[in-house]
């Protein structure tokens, strides 16, 4: 296991504390579904050296299941104890990256996303605060690699991408990928990185994909 963070050097043009956290606490709090979901991915937001960034896991390939391998979220499938998907985030983050977080942490929930066997699954965004404060300590039976990539890296144009699907023979639906880190970020993965981006920097990111609302089947790796 090894942990990379990934710097680009551009201005800082994001936030995440002040008038930011106020708007998007608020945006999360009015957009708030009932039920938790099937599983929940926890969305951390965080800063290296001063600058906004997302942080990101690696799973290990030899994980059993369809996501072997694959960049993720911290997350998983609800548990009955968990008390609804902010718990079910926050005891993830936990298994898998060591960290204890308060629950003050949690800025709310995006809305629930289908995966690529139909299960609902809630992005739970929350603010670890400074990464170099964190004592990580990911689960190397789960975790093969953590980074980051700077909200500036995200909403460059010339590092977003998007790939369409046909289904029957006929456009499907779009989603997104971002390019150019240390590793390719698509999938689910990639729709969430998209709604989190709309909240923080509605002015600076704009969803160029169409995403459909139920029954998705996710796209096989491709390039």
């Amino acid at each position: 296991m090894r942990l990379c963070r990934w710097a680009v050097g551009v201005p800082q043009r994001v936030t995440l504390c002040g008038d930011t956290e106020r708007r998007c606490r608020r945006l999360l709090a009015e957009g708030a579904a009932g039920g938790g979901g099937e599983a929940a991915v926890l969305v951390p937001l965080c800063s290296v050296r001063g600058r906004p960034a997302l942080l990101y896991t690696l799973r290990c390939s030899r994980l059993r299941g369809p996501y072997g391998g694959d960049v993720s979220f911290p997350g998983g499938k609800r548990d009955a104890e968990d008390g609804g998907a902010e718990g079910t985030a926050l005891r993830e983050a936990r298994e898998e990256l060591g960290l204890s977080l308060r629950e003050e942490s949690v800025w709310g929930r995006l809305r629930g996303l289908p995966e690529r066997n139909g299960m609902l699954v809630v992005p739970v965004v929350a603010n670890l605060g400074p990464l170099e404060d964190l004592p990580l300590s990911p689960n190397p039976d789960e975790v093969a690699e953590v980074f980051t990539l700077p909200l500036e890296h995200l909403l460059r144009e010339e590092n977003q991408g998007y790939t369409h699907f046909r289904t029957a023979g006929r456009y499907g639906y779009t989603l997104p990928v971002f390019l150019n880190g240390p590793h390719r970020i698509w999938g689910l993965t990639a729709v969430i990185t998209e709604l989190t981006l709309e909240l923080l920097a509605p002015d600076l990111y704009c969803r160029k994909t169409h995403v459909p609302g139920r029954g998705v089947t996710a796209p096989q790796r491709k390039a």
